[in-house]
């Protein structure tokens, strides 16, 4: 020891502590005061021997301290064996460290390190070099305030706690969560279960910092932040990650509260939950729902979530832009059918790996649904980086995919297109791609295509006919007109094709064909087609009125989206319902492409629509004379023949295609209904070759629904073309 203890403090112990211990029991409480009675009376002589002093005190079975200016410069034996050192070992150490929570006697509240030179009774914790926390309590007496030098004498507090102090030992050594008790900057106490958690045992953690030990350094901030929680709100938690031995990261709940000593803080209690299992069930179900499960590429949600991230960098670096890669598989269809549906799926695996393959790092796949993929493209400078992608992307797809011993050639349509100022939303990116694979697709596939000046164009016009088409649906400004059909032999009238138009802000007023195209790809040809079955239904319940022993019946187009959506049969019951029509009066045409593109549902679609006694008719016959099938496998009662085959009746190298074609619906009691009858020699060809039904231009234009009504009352009119 550098300083020599003074003759006042060497008095101190003799007088205090070469005593008989105060022994617990009824006598306990008055002996202790007798204890801090003395003490508090002392006056100390000034010079004494430091051995003498270090071996009086060293005997004395009690805790003797000395503290110069907020260190303990001196233990005793008695209390550096409580605290588990050797002589050797001790050193000088904040009295903080060393005597937890220095309070005064709850029935003796004051402040010890005001400088007061009385001495003053205390109760605090000394944590053990092993861990273990020892409740202690006695009197502290500051000597000289100038030096800050006081005296410290203690002794354990009773046997009645130390059964309590083991009872909380072993609850929380029982406890699954981790627990760690910190003072200041030391841990002083953990459990079983931080060892499990975290690889270090108690004799490795205690007397280190928990910051040191399993706080990463980027959470060294955290750590702060919570420890001023803790003081502003009580407790706090929070999941987060701590550091093993081993440098491993570990997901755990952490709770942090105040360690307190009769109101006072002196530390804090840390209770750490690993949560690893529940976080990775987390990360397992946040993955599946932003990545396609069959081929574990990114969903829409996720790729337009790292385009919208891609367009923001753009904005900051606008000379690094990003593009899309729009593909389609070619063929795809063929191979379901043919192969099943496994095949398929094996297919879009296939090529879900084969982009991954062709990709850079920073660019990704998705698969947007169905068969058609995407590909973000970043950090380019031209539309030439995009291109080389593109071009290895095709490579890559066009090479034959082996499926179950059979080797499926498909290929890819794919539109490509660079972000540009006027790209403001991923949407608008995505559609000018999908544009571009659009005319890749129509130039015959396998191909790629750049969206450029002209497409924009197009996209510009698609723009303004949505434009007109919102405007039409939302003030109404549609109408239908009749035309009429007759039988070509006699002139008479059998019925009606409903056709939809619309008036022109000019007053004018124009066939819906061309705005029918874009209310199919924007979903409005929906609402359009309940509109015209209500509408239809209506007229033919006038039609009955006006001509109660007429026959006539009235057709109703129907596109692709309208005749495969679910509600269509309910609709059809509603409507005649309502309008108490003659459901064998009306008529479904349908085009021969959507019969085409899925024939098992079309065929269930059919039958329903014939279960509630509607008929059929196949729109646009021989267009593709490839599926003729359909007039025998198909419950239809109409087949109405393109305009084009109509328009060749007159021609000798086509009479003989029209001629079997009317033959096969005599066989089969399908009636034939020739579209587009615009000239005399038409009609002439046409009645020649037998074909007994007929409308066009010749005939009869579409009528307004008054015209049409009475048409229909005189029943037999008779056309007289020319």
């Amino acid at each position: 020891m550098q300083n020599s203890i003074p003759p006042k403090i060497f008095l101190v112990g003799l007088l205090l502590l070469a005593r008989p211990a105060v022994p617990d029991g009824p006598h306990a409480q008055r002996g202790r005061a007798a204890v801090r009675s003395e003490t508090m009376s002392l006056n100390l002589p000034e010079n004494a021997d430091s051995r003498e002093q270090r071996d009086a005190l060293d005997f004395l079975p009690v805790l003797v301290f000395l503290e110069r200016d907020g260190n303990i410069v001196f233990a005793n034996a008695e209390a550096r064996q409580m605290l588990g050192f050797a002589e050797a070992e001790w050193a000088p150490r904040p009295i903080e460290d060393v005597l937890w929570g220095l309070l005064p006697s709850t029935a003796e509240p004051q402040n010890l390190l005001t400088g007061m030179r009385q001495c003053s009774p205390f109760h605090a914790i000394v944590p053990a070099k092993n861990g273990r926390l020892l409740p202690v309590e006695g009197a502290y007496r500051l000597l000289k305030s100038d030096r800050r030098e006081a005296i410290i004498v203690a002794h354990p507090g009773g046997r009645e706690r130390a059964p309590r102090s083991r009872l909380m030992e072993d609850v929380l050594a029982s406890l699954p969560e981790a627990v760690a008790i910190e003072h200041g900057n030391h841990v002083l106490y953990t459990n079983p279960a931080f060892t499990e958690m975290f690889g270090y045992t108690a004799e490795q953690a205690v007397g280190g910092s928990l910051r040191e030990l399993i706080v990463p350094e980027t959470r060294l901030n955290e750590h702060v932040t919570l420890a001023k929680a803790v003081d502003e709100q009580g407790r706090t938690r929070v999941e987060t990650v701590r550091m093993n031995s081993t440098g491993e990261l570990v997901d755990v709940s952490l709770q942090m509260a105040p360690l307190l000593v009769d109101t006072a803080r002196i530390g804090y209690v840390y209770t750490f939950r690993d949560i690893r299992e529940y976080k990775e069930t987390e990360a397992k179900l946040q993955h599946d729902a932003m990545h396609d499960v069959l081929t574990g590429l990114p969903n829409r949600a996720l790729f337009l979530d790292r385009l919208a991230l891609a367009l923001s960098r753009r904005v900051r670096r606008p000379d690094h832009t990003c593009g899309i890669l729009y593909l389609d598989l070619d063929r795809f269809k063929e191979v379901n059918d043919e192969l099943g549906h496994a095949a398929g799926d094996l297919v879009l695996k296939s090529v879900a790996d084969r982009l991954r393959s062709a990709l850079r790092p920073q660019d990704s796949a998705a698969r947007l649904g169905g068969d058609e993929f995407a590909v973000l493209v970043e950090s380019i400078l031209a539309a030439g980086d995009l291109e080389i992608v593109a071009k290895r992307v095709l490579h890559e797809v066009r090479r034959p995919f082996e499926v179950f011993g059979h080797l499926v050639q498909s290929g890819a349509s794919i539109g490509a297109a660079i972000a540009g100022s006027a790209h403001t939303s991923c949407d608008l990116l995505i559609r000018d791609a999908d544009f571009a694979m659009y005319r890749a697709k129509q130039a015959g596939g396998s191909r790629w295509e750049f969206f450029d000046k002209h497409l924009e164009v197009c996209v510009s016009s698609q723009q303004e006919r949505e434009r007109e088409l919102r405007t039409v649906l939302d003030k109404r400004l549609f109408q239908f007109r009749y035309e009429p059909i007759y039988h070509l032999a006699s002139g008479k009238l059998v019925g009606f094709e409903s056709q939809l138009y619309w008036r022109r802000a000019d007053a004018g007023v124009e066939s819906f064909r061309d705005l029918m195209s874009v209310a199919e790809e924007t979903g409005f040809s929906i609402a359009l087609g309940r509109e015209a079955l209500d509408t239809v239904c209506r007229q033919l319940s006038a039609w009955r009125n006006s001509a109660p022993h007429s026959d006539l019946f009235v057709t109703i187009n129907l596109t692709e989206r309208q005749f495969y959506h679910p509600d269509l049969a309910a609709q059809l019951k509603r409507a005649l319902t309502a309008s108490e029509a003659v459901s064998g009066r009306l008529v479904f045409e349908v085009p021969e492409t959507a019969l085409n593109s899925n024939p098992d549902a079309a065929v269930a679609i059919l039958q329903r629509l014939v279960d509630c006694e509607a008929r059929v008719a196949i729109d646009d016959f021989g267009s593709n004379l490839a599926p003729l099938n359909h007039l025998t496998r198909l419950p239809v009662d109409m087949a109405k023949l393109d305009r084009k085959l109509t328009a060749s009746a007159a021609t000798t190298r086509q009479q003989a295609v029209l001629e079997s074609v009317v033959r096969l619906g005599q066989i089969l009691g399908v009636q034939v209904v020739a579209q587009g009858v615009d000239s005399p020699e038409q009609l002439q060809a046409l009645r020649r070759l037998g074909c007994p039904f007929g409308q066009g231009a010749l005939l009869s234009p579409p009528l307004d629904p008054a015209v049409a009504l009475n048409l229909a009352g005189v029943g037999d009119w008779t056309p007289s073309p020319k």
